[in-house]
Formats: C-alpha cells, sequence, structure tokens
C-alpha cells in the first residue's frame, strides 16, 4: 500500500549546516577541525553531482579507483568474497569481511564504504555487532540488504545498526538496500508501492539513504526520487541511464556493484582463452603498466 504522509527526514547531504555562534573563538585563532569520514561522505550524496562509485573488492582496485579521482571508495560484497575464494550470498565470515575493509580504509585516503550483505548476523543483534566492527575499522558507510527477508525483520536489522552507531558515539551512513526490483518480489503493479513503502520503513528505523538495485526506467527512477525523504542509489548497468540523467531525475548516488569485479574477470578468462586456443596474447595490450600498477600499492600505507 502507498503512504501520503512522508516520515520525517534524517539529515542528509542537502540539510545546510547550523551556522557557528558569532560569540565563538575568531577563527584565526581557532585551528579547523577536519570532516570525520562520515560526515565528508554523507556530503557527496547530492543530486546536482551524484556520487559515482566504481565498487573496489581488495587493496589493489580501492587504490586503482582512488586514483582514477573517486571521490570515495564503496566496495562490492561479491567481488570481495570471490576474491576470498567464497560464494556471494551471506557466505563469507564477519571476521574476514570486516578485515578486508579495514585494510581497504588504511591504504585510501577518500571515505570508504562497506558493502556487509544483510549484516553478516543471523540477527538484529549481530548485525548491530557487525557494524560496530565496521565502525571500528574506519569505514565511513556501510551497505545492508533486505534480500528476501520480511520487511519488519528487516527494519530491525536496520535499528539495531543505527544503535550501534550512537552506542559507539561515531557516525556511519546507512545505505538500505531494497531487493524488491532486483529480485522481482511481488507484481509488477504493486512493485514501486511495495517498494517505497519499505524504503519508508527503513528510514523510520534508521537509515540515512535507500539503494534500489534492478531499476533502469527514467520513470520508475523518478517516482522512487518522489516518493523517498533521504538520498537515491541506484546501480548502474545496461539500460541505465547517463549519470547527467539520473542527475536531472534527483538520483544522489550512483554505483557499479558487482560489474567492475565481473569485467577484470573476463578479462581474466579472455586471456586464458586467447592463450589456450589460439597462442594469442592481444587482451593484454590493454593492461596497468607493471610500474603504475606497483606504484600505486608502494605508495599507500601498509594494509
Amino acid at each position: 500500500m502507498t503512504h501520503t504522509t512522508q516520515p520525517p527526514t534524517r539529515p542528509t547531504a542537502t540539510s545546510p549546516a547550523p551556522t557557528p555562534p558569532t560569540t565563538a573563538t575568531p577563527a584565526s585563532q581557532t585551528p579547523a577541525s577536519p570532516a570525520s569520514p562520515a560526515s565528508a561522505f554523507r556530503a557527496l550524496h547530492t543530486p546536482a553531482s551524484p556520487l559515482a562509485l566504481a565498487n573496489a573488492w581488495d587493496v589493489a582496485s580501492a587504490r586503482v579507483v582512488e586514483a582514477a579521482g573517486a571521490s570515495a571508495v564503496a566496495t562490492t560484497s561479491a567481488g570481495v568474497a570471490w576474491s576470498l575464494g567464497v560464494a556471494d550470498g551471506d557466505v563469507l565470515g564477519r571476521k574476514r569481511a570486516v578485515a578486508l575493509v579495514a585494510r581497504v580504509v588504511r591504504a585510501v585516503a577518500v571515505p570508504v564504504t562497506a558493502d556487509i550483505e544483510g549484516g553478516f548476523g543471523r540477527d538484529a543483534g549481530e548485525v548491530a555487532e557487525t557494524v560496530a566492527e565496521v565502525l571500528a575499522a574506519g569505514a565511513a558507510g556501510v551497505n545492508i540488504e533486505d534480500g528476501a527477508r520480511e520487511p519488519g525483520e528487516f527494519a530491525e536489522r536496520m535499528a539495531a545498526a543505527r544503535g550501534a552507531v550512537e552506542r559507539a558515539g561515531g557516525d556511519l551512513f546507512l545505505n538500505a538496500r531494497v531487493d524488491t526490483y532486483l529480485r522481482g518480489l511481488g507484481g509488477p503493479r504493486t512493485r514501486l508501492a511495495e517498494t517505497l513503502e519499505r524504503a519508508q520503513r527503513y528510514v523510520r528505523a534508521g537509515a540515512d539513504g535507500i539503494f534500489v538495485p534492478g531499476v533502469t526506467d527514467a520513470e520508475t527512477i523518478a517516482a522512487l526520487v518522489a516518493g523517498i525523504p533521504v538520498p537515491l542509489n541506484v546501480l548502474a548497468g545496461n539500460g541505465t541511464p547517463p549519470v547527467a540523467e539520473l542527475a536531472r531525475l534527483g538520483v544522489a548516488r550512483v554505483s557499479l556493484g558487482s560489474a567492475v569485479a565481473e569485467a577484470a574477470y573476463a578479462v581474466a578468462r579472455r586471456a586464458a582463452r586467447d592463450l589456450l586456443d589460439g597462442g594469442g596474447y592481444g587482451v593484454l595490450t590493454d593492461g596497468i603498466a607493471y610500474p603504475e600498477l606497483n606504484g600505486l600499492l608502494a605508495a599507500a600505507p601498509e594494509a
């Protein structure tokens, strides 16, 4: 069912910052405090210039993305899982997942948001533990997906995640992924209303942003923007409008998800087939040169 009354909005990137009191110590005598990674990351969510995330899966890919000019690095849970030798889909253990997040955070100078699947926990309490560990690892945000869970159960997970951040006295951008379109949940005629209902419920539970993968048509994207009171994140793929058009529609964040890792593994397969089937090496011509790639890792803090 649809809602005509919108829930209260959480602070977003477009919210004006409070004006400092005029009686404060003169700026010339007070050193400026650097913005926290989370507040810097939060400020990047604006339709005026959508946050573009080419998702990484290890330190090397994160350094490559950062060197390309990215203002933030996002991990892909699928790419992370594959690189660590397991399948995507709540198979990877929390300890290994958080350790990877910590290594990426140490290796780059930009904010890092971590894809933590459904929260690496059997219940809301364990999700809270995961979020506390990711926050301690230095992440600026997390992505948590509802998957096939009932909306009520996922709202509990989101509320637990928000509670963990508040208890730690920290800040973390909580991006709630709604999988109605990705998984084809519900009927086509009611899917938009169901998605909006879930999104609003998750915002009330503590989400700072909503991620709806699987949507590519401009009309639906515009309806999602209009009905969701926090920044909207979409997954780019075949048929997705260009970033400039997504900005016009009001999208604040665009992710490539696991597609970058998939493309990298496709290159490995093409190179192997080229070599094994025809004895050729043509696919190697577009690779990053060894000195450049090695230099990126040499210049990174020890991860």
